[in-house]
């Protein structure tokens, strides 16, 4: 079959992704050029932040490329682009605000959060070993090679969504802080949940792709099986 029913919702969930990357970009771009009224830059929302939840230890780090922005648990360092560590505007401490979210996760050991960190490795290797499974099952018409590369796909799909949670609770505990904290006023909230929520919003579309993806595979194992 060369177009299954599942590629409708495959389709849909690619076109939702691109939607959502327009909006990360004009959201960006447009609350960018709105200065945050305390005049506080990234570099120094998430200083504050940090320091004021006992992350005295964590550094804040610029790191090339637009929307670049992590946090390293690993190195326990919060890294931030270029626009966002110089940058004085609502998107700015908005972004950075959110990665403080990640590292505060962290300390308290988020459930979620330590889930996902010890899904990376095994998710890191689904992701480059599952899609040879897979087209060597179909070229071949192996289908317990299509189960195994079903089962390892499997693993990078719970990585993506268990990547939802972490990534909603760390936006959540942004808007709080920030407010909480007067790094921004009450009345530019609006313009942090435009930034924070376009961002989930990737997130959400990329977690369908895979979903879709593996639910596709699934049907077409169990179909091939019942040929058999």
């Amino acid at each position: 079959m060369l177009f299954h029913p599942m590629d409708f919702l495959i389709f849909a969930a690619f076109g939702l992704a691109m939607w959502a990357q327009v909006r990360v970009s004009k959201n960006f771009n447009k609350w960018s050029n709105v200065p945050a009224r305390t005049g506080l830059s990234g570099a120094e929302a998430a200083r504050m932040l940090l320091d004021r939840n006992g992350l005295h230890h964590v550094p804040v780090e610029p790191v090339r490329g637009k929307l670049s922005d992590h946090y390293d648990p690993i190195s326990k360092t919060v890294r931030l682009s270029e626009a966002v560590y110089y940058g004085r505007s609502i998107a700015s401490v908005s972004v950075a605000s959110h990665e403080i979210g990640h590292a505060i996760q962290d300390k308290q050991a988020y459930r979620a959060l330590v889930l996902r960190h010890k899904l990376f490795p095994v998710a890191n290797f689904a992701s480059g070993t599952a899609p040879f499974l897979l087209i060597g099952g179909f070229l071949l018409q192996q289908m317990s090679l299509i189960g195994i590369g079903i089962i390892i796909f499997a693993a990078a799909v719970a990585f993506q969504l268990i990547t939802l949670p972490v990534e909603f609770n760390a936006s959540s505990r942004a808007k709080d802080m920030m407010i909480a904290e007067g790094i921004l006023y009450s009345d530019e909230e609006h313009g942090v949940k435009k930034v924070l929520n376009a961002a989930a919003l990737t997130y959400v579309a990329g977690a369908l792709i895979a979903l879709f993806e593996l639910l596709k595979f699934v049907m077409i194992f169990f179909q091939g099986n019942q040929e058999d």
